[in-house]
């Protein structure tokens, strides 16, 4: 993983929230905030929030005084989503390594992580540190993007940009949020983490978009790809125009339609 992988900086932030988050993010947080929402009695811990569209699904869903602290480890997105959703009650935002989080021992009766696991490096300690800030009982929930070749918008925008860099192509999307999508590997890290009753689906859901060219900007302008392309030279406009040509050629331009697929991950944490 390159320091380009957590570059959320600058208008990020902005075009990750407008353009892919009604598209991809709010989707599968309906679907995390069902499963959640069955947890034990006790404050939820969020990490890799993003731009809180997960945190604003779990507070609406969850008991009014239970106590959300959703973290990221990334400034900027973090200042985004406080200054977006801070006003909303019992949610406490905090900066947090999710490899090293700053709590106590069992803090919390819940541990949630949406599409944030696949960019961190020292996933067994991520695994870790889920237990060890967790109730015995605890439920874990995360999700995680299946492969490139289940996920077509992602194939799109992965092989356009790559038709601009043959030499040397941007690796953002297969090494980052389409990097990590081995079943049997999820499966082992909560099975060796300390978790029971481990369960893991795959689930799929409709990516839909009122435009290819607005999705196509959140998909380049909207994260850290778009600064692997400026270091090559490349004009993020051109390589918009391009994907939005190609997104709307699979699945439409006004709006855009297609499926999306991800493996979603429950557990309990198990006895000491």
């Amino acid at each position: 993983m390159t320091d380009a992988d957590h570059r959320f900086a600058g208008r990020i932030p902005e075009l990750y929230d407008r353009h892919l988050g009604p598209v991809i993010f709010e989707p599968y947080a309906e679907d995390l905030t069902r499963r959640v929402t069955r947890q034990p009695d006790g404050s939820v811990l969020e990490t890799a929030c993003g731009t809180g569209i997960l945190t604003r699904r779990l507070r609406a869903r969850l008991p009014a005084r239970t106590l959300v602290v959703a973290t990221d480890l990334s400034d900027s997105m973090l200042e985004y989503a406080r200054a977006k959703h801070g006003k909303i009650g019992y949610v406490e935002w905090q900066q947090a390594d999710a490899a090293a989080l700053p709590f106590p021992p069992a803090s919390f009766a819940a541990v949630v992580c949406q599409f944030g696991l696949m960019f961190v490096p020292d996933k067994k300690a991520a695994i870790r540190e889920c237990r060890r800030v967790l109730v015995d009982g605890g439920l874990v929930a995360l999700n995680v993007w299946d492969s490139l070749e289940h996920n077509p918008f992602a194939r799109t925008v992965h092989e356009t940009i790559a038709g601009f860099f043959p030499e040397d192509p941007p690796r953002f999307y297969e090494r980052g949020p389409f990097g990590f999508h081995d079943r049997a590997v999820l499966r082992d890290l909560l099975d060796t983490g300390g978790f029971t009753q481990v369960r893991i689906d795959q689930v799929t859901l409709e990516a839909r978009s009122p435009s290819a060219e607005s999705f196509a900007l959140g998909l380049v302008s909207g994260n850290p790809v778009t600064k692997e392309i400026e270091e090559r030279g490349g004009s993020p406009s051109e390589v918009v125009e391009a994907v939005a040509g190609a997104l709307a050629r699979l699945g439409g331009e006004r709006p855009f339609r297609s499926t999306m697929q991800a493996f979603v991950a429950t557990g309990r944490a198990g006895s000491p």
